[in-house]
């Protein structure tokens, strides 16, 4: 597995990444780091913890809402996890996860 180093929110990060997924990662961390500094700039958070779960939630509800849409037109869930999954049970899933990885500060949601 090669490695990279990442930069997101001016913070470096070094990254395992499967061989020949370099440009898909990229693009990834670009989003994240897109949402983060999006939500950084509008100046009501500072914490980067708090930034980072704030980002997660915006992007999976971008990706549920995507699911949302394909299934409208016939196309099936997009989600993100398997074509089995439907979209608002991983959704719950990543709150849930969020949830017990907060625990010592509060239920997200």
């Amino acid at each position: 597995m090669k490695q990279l180093e990442v930069q997101i929110m001016g913070q470096s990060y070094l990254l395992g990444c499967p061989e020949g997924g370099e440009e898909r990662l990229q693009l990834a961390v670009q989003k994240v780091d897109e949402a983060m500094c999006k939500i950084r700039d509008a100046g009501k958070l500072k914490a980067r913890d708090r930034i980072a779960v704030l980002a997660a939630l915006n992007l999976a509800f971008e990706l549920s809402e995507r699911g949302t849409a394909s299934a409208a037109q016939g196309q099936g869930p997009a989600s993100p996890t398997s074509p089995s999954t439907p979209m608002p049970q991983a959704l719950q899933g990543l709150i849930s996860r969020l949830d017990n990885a907060l625990a010592g500060d509060g239920q997200l949601l």
